[in-house]
């Protein structure tokens, strides 16, 4: 089986993996952000390397696909394939920080991938407000993260929304997090487990 987990920058899914992981016993697999060779330099100047920042998602993200499926395990996964397609590079493009042509190159390429994988099983998308986001990315401290701004935010956040209203490819579960601190309390993980309880036992 192959749980996902979707959500914006700081939402909490790295967080939730790990300990959903350890609660079921799942296999982990996390976004590549310490190895990324892009990262760095896409914070300092996106609209030089945001092609190449994508491209090196797209790619990540689809080797991990085939990995999940290969293994027969099953894995909850941060962050999917779909997340880059349709709220990175299309937010990145609109700022004009993505050429079209570059746009319409990877996107290309995304749809071919994306007919090659299948979706997973359960969508658990992460809704948080932007000074959730916030205080969340300020916490964990990345330096790189320093620079993100809070209309780059709420942009994501938008899209996200419009991206999770139309999901269409398996079932979903939507948790709101601003109230929750599932890191720290046990009764908050606990809720979000009961919930994916009840999803997961109508997959079977």
């Amino acid at each position: 089986m192959h749980i996902a987990i979707a959500g914006n920058i700081g939402s909490g899914k790295t967080t939730l993996t790990r300990l959903l992981s350890k609660h079921y016993k799942w296999e982990p697999h996390y976004e590549d952000v310490e190895e990324n060779p892009y990262l760095n330099d896409f914070y300092n100047d996106m609209q030089r390397w945001s092609f190449n920042l994508q491209i090196y998602f797209l790619n990540s993200r689809f080797n991990q696909i085939l990995d999940i499926r290969k293994s027969g395990k099953t894995v909850i996964q941060d962050r999917t394939i779909y997340e880059d397609a349709h709220i990175f590079a299309p937010n990145l493009h609109s700022m004009g920080l993505l050429s079209s042509r570059d746009f319409d190159n990877y996107f290309s390429l995304f749809q071919l991938m994306n007919s090659l994988v299948q979706p997973p099983d359960l969508l658990i998308y992460l809704r948080a407000s932007v000074p959730t986001l916030v205080s969340q990315i300020q916490k964990r401290g990345r330096d790189y993260e320093n620079s993100i701004r809070l209309d780059y935010l709420k942009r994501l956040n938008e899209r996200y929304e419009a991206w999770i209203g139309k999901y269409d490819l398996g079932k979903l579960l939507v948790v709101d997090v601003d109230n929750l601190n599932f890191s720290e309390k046990n009764e908050d993980l606990s809720y979000i487990i009961n919930k994916i309880d009840a999803e997961i036992h109508g997959l079977f």
